[in-house]
């Protein structure tokens, strides 16, 4: 028998490596053509606490967890060697009529920490898987009870749920559905939290919470008796970090009690301490009847997410033949699951949730020193999740309109940051925006830095203007 020797792939940033990346590798949200012949791919080749390095050796300080995902920062050992030993013991077996070990404790621990009496855990892959999953049982729970004709979904303007076919069509960012259309039908969109660009409370003291009363007009005008759920992110990642008005998740939840609807808050991002807490419901106070979460739950060490939900979405499958008609294959995986658990472990024993809230006003505080330059017009957001939204005219509060963002964000901030050592988000979905979500180990020393380069790059597109 002849073998044939092959070379061993890349695995740094040599030239092989590029040409390997441009000849197999299918970036996510990239645009191709962005890599011609005379531009590298960006390599980051490992971590270290807050910061990234690339094939080169230049660190980064990465002022976004990855993609919100990171919280521990990189480079844990312990979650490393919960993976290993978990591969070891059993790699891997489905949930499909059994059970293991890792999921069950992980399962009673998230219950533990959930709000209320959202006590069962459905575990899939990741957040979209989440978002799908939530849809899909509560379809088949009001089909159990006697309701077939709830199928309809509300989720906010521009806000963001997943690629998924369903969560595609529960998203509001309207430019990344269109290519794929005609999406599921019955998800419908209702006023987000902007409070910026809100023409009508903006100057007032308080929110008159009509984004939470445009969700019963709405629920009003498909009819009651056709609505399923409620989608809602307790601070909206989509167009730049929207916190709620005072008052805004309990004005909701009444409507949902109102109407027989569910409440499902979408905690891909903001549960796992991004916003100082397990959950962000519980900062805001109020009862969501499904959670979905991912990323932050595994710091983003394994690939894992699901959904908790409250007993009485569980009681029509506790009785005769009747089944949740949904599944994933690696949902609860073993390896997922014992890198969840002594990631939930660091949390406490080095109290992240804690460092974020005695932390979040000095970030929040440092952010908005770049208030002074003429570029930026607003910084909002929670915890150790913000977004800084540029204007054209502080005055006004004029945006940039399509081609000048295109130039503004693509052309100049996003190569530029990344070039000045800071991994965040440039965005344009709604008004242009720079997010933040630092990993929540993070103190003074980076939101300075971060400051710093930000100050920087923001001052030298302003004069590009």
């Amino acid at each position: 028998m002849t073998t044939t020797s092959q070379t061993p792939p890349p695995r740094d940033g040599s030239d092989a490596a590029q040409a390997a990346a441009r000849r197999h590798l299918w970036l996510h949200f990239t645009r191709m053509s962005s890599y011609g012949p005379d531009r590298e791919i960006p390599m980051i080749v490992r971590g270290d606490g807050p910061y990234v390095y690339d094939q080169h050796g230049k660190r980064y300080l990465d002022g976004l967890s990855g993609l919100f995902v990171v919280q521990v920062g990189h480079g844990r050992s312990e979650l490393a060697e919960a993976a290993a030993k978990q591969a070891g013991e059993l790699a891997y077996f489905p949930l499909w009529s059994y059970a293991h070990p890792r999921a069950v404790e992980l399962a009673e621990r998230l219950a533990e920490l959930a709000p209320g009496d959202c006590n069962r855990v459905f575990f899939t892959s990741g957040g979209s898987e989440a978002v799908e999953s939530a849809w899909k049982l509560a379809r088949q729970y009001f089909r159990a009870v006697g309701q077939p004709g709830r199928y309809k979904v509300l989720s906010r303007d521009i806000a963001y749920h997943g690629t998924t076919m369903g969560a595609l069509s529960i998203t509001g960012v309207a430019d990344i559905k269109q290519v794929f259309e005609p999406l599921v039908p019955g998800s419908v969109r209702v006023e987000n939290t902007n409070h910026y660009r809100c023409e009508r409370c903006r100057d007032l003291e308080e929110c008159t919470l009509h984004a939470a009363d445009d969700i019963e007009r709405r629920i009003l005008m498909e009819g009651p008796e056709s609505v399923a759920a409620v989608y809602l992110e307790p601070v909206q990642n989509a167009g730049g970090c929207f916190p709620p008005p005072p008052g805004y998740f309990q004005r909701v939840r009444e409507i949902c009690d109102r109407y027989g609807v569910l409440l499902v808050s979408d905690e891909v991002i903001c549960a796992f301490g991004r916003l100082g807490h397990w959950f962000g419901a519980e900062r805001y106070g109020y009862q969501p009847d499904i959670i979905t979460f991912a990323k932050g739950l595994t710091s983003g060490y394994a690939p894992m997410g699901g959904m908790v939900c409250r007993d009485f979405l569980m009681e029509p499958f506790l009785e005769g033949q009747r089944t949740f008609l949904h599944g994933i294959t690696f949902a609860g995986h073993p390896v997922s699951s014992a890198v969840a658990l002594a990631n939930l472990d660091l949390f406490e024993r080095e109290d992240l949730l804690g460092n974020v809230r005695a932390n979040q006003a000095a970030f929040r505080g440092t952010l908005e020193k770049l208030l002074d330059l003429p570029i930026v017009g607003d910084v909002r957001g929670e915890g150790y999740f913000y977004g800084i939204e540029l204007v054209k005219d502080k005055a006004t509060r004029e945006s940039f309109d399509g081609d000048e963002s295109e130039r503004l964000l693509r052309g100049f901030l996003s190569p530029r940051l990344f070039e000045q050592g800071l991994v965040c988000r440039a965005d344009d979905r709604g008004d242009p925006v720079i997010q933040l979500s630092p990993p929540l180990i993070c103190e003074q020393e980076h939101f300075d830095e971060i400051e710093g380069v930000l100050r920087q790059v923001l001052n030298e597109a302003w004069s590009r203007l």
